[in-house]
Protein backbone atom coordinates (compact mmCIF):
# COMPACT_ATOMS: atom_id res chain seq x y z
CA UNK A 1 0.00 0.00 0.00
CA UNK A 2 2.58 2.15 0.84
CA UNK A 3 4.52 1.70 -2.75
CA UNK A 4 1.09 2.76 -4.12
CA UNK A 5 1.21 6.24 -2.10
CA UNK A 6 4.79 6.96 -3.31
CA UNK A 7 4.28 6.04 -6.97
CA UNK A 8 0.86 8.30 -6.85
CA UNK A 9 2.50 10.84 -5.17
CA UNK A 10 5.70 10.53 -7.83
CA UNK A 11 2.95 10.88 -10.52
CA UNK A 12 0.96 13.56 -9.71
CA UNK A 13 4.82 15.48 -8.97
CA UNK A 14 6.09 14.88 -12.37
CA UNK A 15 1.93 15.43 -13.67
CA UNK A 16 2.33 19.15 -11.86
CA UNK A 17 6.11 19.56 -13.67
CA UNK A 18 4.17 18.95 -17.03
CA UNK A 19 1.81 20.83 -16.79
CA UNK A 20 3.89 23.80 -15.37
CA UNK A 21 6.30 23.33 -18.13
CA UNK A 22 3.35 23.37 -20.74
CA UNK A 23 2.07 26.87 -19.06
CA UNK A 24 5.75 28.32 -19.54
CA UNK A 25 5.85 26.87 -23.23
CA UNK A 26 2.72 28.58 -23.68
CA UNK A 27 3.66 31.83 -22.26
CA UNK A 28 6.85 31.73 -23.86
CA UNK A 29 4.81 31.45 -27.48
CA UNK A 30 2.46 34.38 -26.30
CA UNK A 31 5.73 36.66 -25.48
CA UNK A 32 6.74 35.47 -29.04
CA UNK A 33 3.11 36.58 -30.81
CA UNK A 34 3.48 39.77 -28.97
CA UNK A 35 6.99 41.05 -29.74
CA UNK A 36 6.07 40.13 -33.16
CA UNK A 37 3.03 42.16 -33.42
CA UNK A 38 5.56 44.77 -31.95
CA UNK A 39 7.87 43.84 -34.61
CA UNK A 40 5.26 44.26 -37.67
CA UNK A 41 4.10 47.89 -35.96
CA UNK A 42 7.99 49.44 -35.99
CA UNK A 43 8.53 47.52 -39.67
CA UNK A 44 4.89 49.24 -40.99
CA UNK A 45 5.76 52.52 -39.39
CA UNK A 46 9.57 52.64 -40.79
CA UNK A 47 8.27 52.27 -43.88
CA UNK A 48 5.81 54.53 -44.09
CA UNK A 49 7.80 57.12 -42.53
CA UNK A 50 10.36 56.43 -45.53
CA UNK A 51 7.62 56.67 -48.21
CA UNK A 52 6.34 59.50 -46.63
CA UNK A 53 9.57 61.08 -46.97
CA UNK A 54 10.09 59.89 -50.97
CA UNK A 55 6.78 61.82 -51.67
CA UNK A 56 7.22 65.18 -50.14
CA UNK A 57 9.59 66.56 -52.24
CA UNK A 58 12.10 67.37 -49.80
CA UNK A 59 15.02 64.43 -51.86
CA UNK A 60 16.31 64.47 -55.25
CA UNK A 61 14.18 62.31 -57.62
CA UNK A 62 16.40 59.56 -57.95
CA UNK A 63 16.50 59.34 -54.26
CA UNK A 64 12.47 59.77 -53.85
CA UNK A 65 12.40 56.45 -56.05
CA UNK A 66 14.57 54.29 -54.89
CA UNK A 67 13.24 55.06 -50.96
CA UNK A 68 9.66 54.92 -52.39
CA UNK A 69 10.08 51.91 -53.66
CA UNK A 70 11.88 49.92 -51.13
CA UNK A 71 9.20 51.52 -48.87
CA UNK A 72 6.14 50.24 -51.12
CA UNK A 73 7.67 47.06 -51.42
CA UNK A 74 8.07 46.36 -47.72
CA UNK A 75 4.68 47.40 -46.84
CA UNK A 76 2.99 45.31 -49.83
CA UNK A 77 5.18 42.00 -49.97
CA UNK A 78 4.44 38.55 -48.60
CA UNK A 79 5.13 37.48 -45.22
CA UNK A 80 8.09 35.07 -46.74
CA UNK A 81 10.07 37.27 -48.85
CA UNK A 82 9.11 40.42 -45.72
CA UNK A 83 12.74 39.75 -44.72
CA UNK A 84 14.65 40.61 -47.55
CA UNK A 85 11.74 43.41 -48.26
CA UNK A 86 12.57 44.82 -45.10
CA UNK A 87 16.86 44.62 -45.89
CA UNK A 88 16.40 46.40 -49.07
CA UNK A 89 14.46 49.11 -47.04
CA UNK A 90 17.25 49.34 -44.90
CA UNK A 91 20.08 49.69 -47.43
CA UNK A 92 17.89 52.26 -49.63
CA UNK A 93 17.57 54.43 -46.08
CA UNK A 94 21.30 54.03 -45.98
CA UNK A 95 22.07 55.24 -49.76
CA UNK A 96 19.33 57.50 -49.44
CA UNK A 97 21.01 59.37 -46.23
CA UNK A 98 24.81 58.16 -47.03
CA UNK A 99 25.87 61.85 -46.29
CA UNK A 100 25.09 64.78 -44.15
CA UNK A 101 23.99 67.08 -46.82
CA UNK A 102 20.94 65.00 -47.26
CA UNK A 103 20.12 64.89 -43.92
CA UNK A 104 20.20 68.75 -43.88
CA UNK A 105 18.63 69.32 -47.12
CA UNK A 106 15.53 66.94 -45.29
CA UNK A 107 15.89 69.22 -42.01
CA UNK A 108 15.60 72.78 -44.26
CA UNK A 109 12.64 71.62 -45.79
CA UNK A 110 8.80 72.74 -43.83
CA UNK A 111 8.05 69.76 -41.99
CA UNK A 112 11.38 67.95 -42.68
CA UNK A 113 12.46 68.93 -38.69
CA UNK A 114 9.81 66.58 -37.61
CA UNK A 115 9.57 63.94 -40.14
CA UNK A 116 14.07 63.19 -40.04
CA UNK A 117 12.92 62.76 -36.01
CA UNK A 118 10.25 60.53 -36.92
CA UNK A 119 12.73 58.48 -39.36
CA UNK A 120 15.18 58.65 -36.81
CA UNK A 121 13.26 57.03 -34.07
CA UNK A 122 11.79 54.68 -36.11
CA UNK A 123 14.95 53.07 -37.37
CA UNK A 124 16.35 53.40 -34.16
CA UNK A 125 13.34 51.24 -32.64
CA UNK A 126 13.51 48.46 -35.41
CA UNK A 127 16.43 46.75 -34.12
CA UNK A 128 15.23 47.03 -30.63
CA UNK A 129 11.84 45.03 -31.23
CA UNK A 130 13.85 42.60 -33.87
CA UNK A 131 15.86 41.85 -30.93
CA UNK A 132 12.82 41.63 -28.56
CA UNK A 133 11.15 39.10 -30.97
CA UNK A 134 14.09 37.02 -31.40
CA UNK A 135 15.41 36.63 -28.05
CA UNK A 136 11.70 35.18 -27.31
CA UNK A 137 12.26 32.92 -30.20
CA UNK A 138 15.33 31.94 -28.92
CA UNK A 139 13.94 31.14 -25.34
CA UNK A 140 10.96 28.99 -27.06
CA UNK A 141 13.21 26.92 -28.88
CA UNK A 142 15.38 26.61 -26.19
CA UNK A 143 12.62 24.78 -24.36
CA UNK A 144 11.21 23.30 -27.13
CA UNK A 145 14.42 21.28 -27.77
CA UNK A 146 14.32 19.31 -24.56
CA UNK A 147 13.35 15.68 -24.57
CA UNK A 148 10.51 16.15 -21.96
CA UNK A 149 8.78 18.79 -24.34
CA UNK A 150 9.29 16.38 -27.35
CA UNK A 151 8.46 13.15 -26.19
CA UNK A 152 5.14 14.68 -23.75
CA UNK A 153 4.40 16.91 -27.00
CA UNK A 154 3.77 19.78 -25.11
CA UNK A 155 4.11 22.29 -27.53
CA UNK A 156 1.11 21.01 -29.28
CA UNK A 157 0.40 22.29 -32.55
CA UNK A 158 1.98 25.12 -32.48
CA UNK A 159 4.35 26.01 -35.55
CA UNK A 160 8.10 26.02 -34.50
CA UNK A 161 9.14 29.64 -33.61
CA UNK A 162 11.18 31.44 -36.22
CA UNK A 163 13.75 34.27 -35.69
CA UNK A 164 13.09 37.34 -38.14
CA UNK A 165 16.29 37.96 -40.16
CA UNK A 166 16.56 40.75 -41.50
CA UNK A 167 19.69 44.17 -42.25
CA UNK A 168 18.09 46.66 -39.15
CA UNK A 169 21.25 48.62 -39.87
CA UNK A 170 20.63 52.98 -39.66
CA UNK A 171 22.33 54.81 -41.81
CA UNK A 172 25.19 56.51 -39.80
CA UNK A 173 23.78 59.67 -40.15
CA UNK A 174 20.47 59.20 -38.71
CA UNK A 175 22.50 56.98 -35.91
CA UNK A 176 24.09 59.93 -34.99
CA UNK A 177 21.40 61.87 -34.63
CA UNK A 178 19.43 59.59 -31.80
CA UNK A 179 22.02 61.08 -29.07
CA UNK A 180 20.56 64.74 -29.91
Amino acid sequence: MTTLIWIAAALVVIGVYLSWTAGRLDRLHSRIDAARAALDAQLLRRASVAQELATAGVLDPAASIVLYQAAHAARQTEEEHREVAESELSQALRAVFAEAPQVDAVREAPGGEESLGELTQAVRRVPMARRFHNDAVRAARALRRHRKVRWFRLAGHAPFPMAFEMDDEPPAVLADRTGH
